[in-house]
């Protein structure tokens, strides 16, 4: 058995792929948690009032496989609507269970518990205080607060445990109560803490028909909270399943990257009872990628075995620190991972074919652009090209080649684990060695110890390939080497949808842990493709920010404007603002909240109004909606982060 002591331990094993078992809460008909699949699920975007217009949704949700459907109930009104919804879809052949999503409502709750076969419930809105006052909470004004909570949940536990209603415990990152920011602060301990006050609340009433779920837009703070809260779950003697999702992960390939990263990373470790991808996008689109995100884990168990650990894991992982390395010519120590990729030098005879990677070339101004999606290394294996390149590009080939080359200026060899041990030349600069776990003996460990220009780039084969690298990292960590790592993957026959799950999961998750300090993506997917994924996996990893990051709602009966057109909108005037978080929120449920990990928030206060805010400061409220943007782009200025788009 593995040594993993109970601080650190969160899941049933780091190297044999095994669920986490949990206890089965049933749902209506479906069954979450213990032996059951990992159930996919979306939730409507429709105004709860219009019964067919999101009985119609539900439908659309459901036919794509949607296994639940959550309805946003945030008053009572639409609490009791929930029945119409209800009945409308039963009476249509759907039986598929519903969920009441509830923030601020005690009596929408209860009202909507007699109805729905289960309830959502925030810990941080739901009957608590949220004003975002800094002051001293003693033990005793805690204990006071922890009373009131009991009074106020308490009712809805019991309404719960008599309709046979199941519910989820659902902490958000961006919306904690006082009371834990007070004393725990805008942490994952504390969204974890901030969940179990009310779980410890259905224990002492003797309900557990419970799920739980850490949601974050932040993937290592997400992660880091799911793996705390199975932390204390284990200490506390709970197994209660769990929901994953990453919030307002966005659109498109950049929405796909960040909830692949986050829901991802738990997943290879067997954490997870079902999922939710929270696009802003239609919520039917939400269920394929869902699907394909979960089919990757169909018969994960049966993959080649890895060897146990047998001492205690060497680093945190319920805390982002990266892997200590040397660095090698800008590569390891601070700076930021690398990219790099794999190109064929015939295909790229010209300088101009290199656009697709964002290098642009100028024949007449003898000149290069290079763009913020550039890749810092080209691997072209034993065929070179005729054209010098820009300094920012390396290039990388095998060492049976490279060591035939008259200049060796601007490239570097790759090495196989028997050229670098019985070389008699090597780069004075980098020496990239390409291994896997199998490659790691004590007579190699030796030659890298010795060599401070040695990169090695990780390879794997294995089914269950992040948590095999991620064991050669660790014997890394054991053994005191501290050449910096490349994470390199292969891929074969993937079309790019699941390319970049795969990917944003295999190579997401080591990121996530501190363990990579460049990635290399080897496919035959189209090299634009691969390269802007890799830019986004470390983008959503916040490794290496390349480009403005948007934390974007998915949308729901709440939302005061349509979150897909704004968010275009906001995008077509701001995507040229590297390294700014804008969050465009559609209510103010999570607005304030998730303002604290963005920069600017644009949050809909009313119908077709906007409040604009810095970091969780409103700035200003109840702005008409066609002059918001404006007023953003003005907030910036005057903050002077403002930049032209000079396209």
């Amino acid at each position: 058995m593995e040594t993993i002591t109970t601080s650190k331990k969160y899941c049933s094993s780091l190297t044999k792929y095994s669920r986490f078992k949990t206890r089965v809460v049933m749902v209506g008909n479906v069954g979450i948690g213990g032996d059951n699949p990992i159930r996919v699920q979306s939730m409507t975007t429709t105004d709860t009032m219009d019964t067919i217009g999101t009985v119609e949704q539900s439908i659309r949700m459901i036919e794509a496989g949607s296994e639940l459907v959550r309805i946003t109930a945030p008053a009572v009104k639409e609490a009791k609507n929930l029945e119409n919804i209800k009945n409308e879809l039963r009476k249509r052949g759907y039986d598929t269970p519903l969920v009441a999503d509830i923030h601020f409502k005690p009596d929408a709750a209860e009202l909507a518990a007699k109805i729905v076969e289960k309830v959502r419930v925030n810990p941080g809105n739901y009957a608590d205080k949220k004003k975002f006052k800094v002051f001293s909470f003693t033990d005793e004004m805690y204990n006071e607060e922890l009373e009131r909570i009991y009074e106020q949940f308490s009712p809805l536990v019991k309404i719960c445990k008599e309709y046979g209603t199941a519910m989820r415990i659902g902490t958000n990152h961006g919306s904690l109560s006082d009371r834990i920011m007070n004393r725990y602060g805008d942490t994952p301990i504390g969204m974890v803490e901030s969940a179990l006050e009310f779980v410890r609340i259905c224990r002492d009433l003797n309900y557990h028909e419970i799920i739980l779920s850490m949601k974050s837009s932040n993937t290592q703070v997400m992660v880091e909270a799911y793996r705390l809260l199975v932390n204390k779950m284990m200490e506390e003697d709970m197994n209660y399943p769990l929901h994953l999702g990453v919030t307002e992960a966005g659109d498109g390939e950049d929405g796909r990257i960040k909830s692949s990263v986050g829901i991802g990373t738990l997943l290879e470790d067997g954490l997870g009872d079902t999922i939710r991808v929270s696009l802003t996008e239609d919520p039917e689109f939400e269920i394929p990628v869902c699907k394909r995100i979960v089919a990757r884990y169909n018969g994960r168990e049966n993959h080649v075995s890895i060897p146990e650990l047998d001492n205690e894991i060497p680093y945190d992982p319920f805390s982002y620190q990266r892997r200590k390395t040397y660095e090698t010519d800008k590569i390891g120590n601070h700076h930021v991972p690398v990219v790099i990729l794999s190109l064929d030098a015939k295909e790229y005879s010209e300088p101009s074919s290199l656009e697709k990677i964002s290098y642009s070339y100028s024949g007449e101004l003898d000149k290069w652009n290079i763009g913020d999606l550039a890749p810092d290394f080209i691997y072209l294996g034993s065929g070179d090209l005729s054209y010098a390149l820009p300094g920012t590009l390396k290039k990388i080939f095998d060492y049976s080649f490279w060591k035939t080359l008259e200049n060796k200026s601007d490239s570097f060899p790759l090495f196989t684990p028997p050229e670098y041990l019985s070389s008699e030349r090597r780069s004075y600069r980098i020496n990239f060695l390409s291994i896997s776990i199998n490659d790691i003996t004590e007579e190699l460990l030796e030659a890298v110890r010795t060599d401070k220009f040695c990169v090695l780039v990780l390879n794997t084969e294995n089914t269950h390939g992040m948590a095999e690298e991620r064991r050669a990292v660790i014997e890394l960590f054991e053994k005191g080497i501290e050449a910096p790592v490349i994470i390199s993957r292969s891929y074969k026959s993937i079309d790019d949808e699941d390319l970049t799950i795969s990917t944003a999961t295999d190579l997401g998750a080591l990121l996530i842990d501190g363990m990579g300090d460049g990635i290399w993506i080897k496919a035959e997917n189209n090299i634009d493709v691969i390269n802007r994924v890799s830019f986004g996996i470390l983008q959503a990893t916040r490794t290496r920010i390349s480009k403005t990051e948007y934390i974007s709602c998915p949308s729901c009966g709440r939302t005061q404007f349509d979150l897909q057109i704004t968010t275009a909108m906001i995008k077509k005037r701001t995507d040229h603002l590297k390294g700014v978080k804008i969050a465009i929120m559609g209510c103010i449920v999570n607005g304030p909240g998730e303002m604290a990990d963005a920069d600017y928030g644009f949050v809909g206060s009313g119908p077709n109004w906007v409040s604009l805010y810095r970091g969780k400061d409103v700035i200003e409220r109840g702005i008409p909606y066609p002059k918001a943007l404006d007023k953003l782009i003005d907030l910036m200025k005057e903050d002077g982060i403002w930049i032209e788009n000079s396209n």
